[in-house]
């Protein structure tokens, strides 16, 4: 028999407006993480495996976010679990809300090895390539990790040649997050591989590390949005 709460979420996803915001759905799942704060963690995976099933409008969503926020739930993750809550990963939309909440975290904690997101990088499957170089943003965050240099450009090393649009996308994305911890690495994995990467991951990366944005010339807005969250970055103000 399906737990009870799953019947209360679908419920308060369907009062919801339409079209679904994020912002309604974040608060069905923090109103239900809530509610399950003293289940077991694998209680909780269970009601985000059966939301993820579900062809319901936001409940994959609310799934994730329920594995994120309910504490007994994130410390229970582990590839299994988060190869069973990503089977339905199908657009960046649905990969990066994945990697920047589960699988990162997880890998930053130590809940999955290196060899795990390795593996999601050697993938077939365009989404779980996806998720692996999204996950390293999770390394290098101020908020969660600490910088990991070494863990982050062995997966970007993987990219190097990949000319997807959307794996070109997350490989600058993690390039440019890793410089703002740690500029130096980054900067020479671009001089190793300048011929062999795609020129527009070079030249948002070098003008990240040149201007704190990836653009050549930031607006005034972007240039106080980096200053006010860098405001001990050497690069320009």
């Amino acid at each position: 028999m399906p737990h009870p709460e799953i019947n209360a979420i679908l419920i308060d996803l369907d009062e919801l407006p339409r079209p679904l915001r994020t912002p309604g759905m974040r608060t069905v799942a923090r109103n239900a993480a809530r509610r399950l704060k003293e289940e077991d963690g694998e209680v909780a995976l269970g009601i985000a495996d059966e939301l993820v099933g579900s062809d319901v409008d936001g409940a994959r969503m609310v799934a994730f976010e329920i594995a994120f926020r309910q504490r007994a739930a994130r410390d229970a993750l582990d590839w299994r679990w988060l190869e069973r809550l990503g089977r339905t990963l199908d657009g960046w939309a649905s990969v990066d809300h994945f990697a920047r909440k589960l699988s990162g975290p997880c890998w930053q904690r130590g809940q999955i090895t290196d060899q795990r997101v390795l593996i999601w990088a050697g993938s077939e499957d365009e989404w779980w390539r996806r998720t692996a170089l999204v996950s390293t943003i999770a390394l290098n965050e101020r908020h969660l990790g600490q910088g990991d240099a070494l863990r982050t450009l062995a997966i970007c090393e993987r990219f190097v040649e990949d000319r997807n649009r959307l794996q070109r996308k997350a490989l600058s994305w993690a390039l440019r997050e890793l410089a703002q911890r740690d500029p130096a690495p980054v900067e020479a994995f671009l001089e190793t591989h300048a011929e062999r990467l795609a020129p527009v991951i070079v030249r948002e990366v070098r003008n990240k590390i040149e201007t704190g944005h990836k653009l050549a010339k930031p607006s005034e807005a972007m240039r106080q949005r980096h200053a006010q969250r860098f405001p001990s970055s050497t690069a320009s103000p």
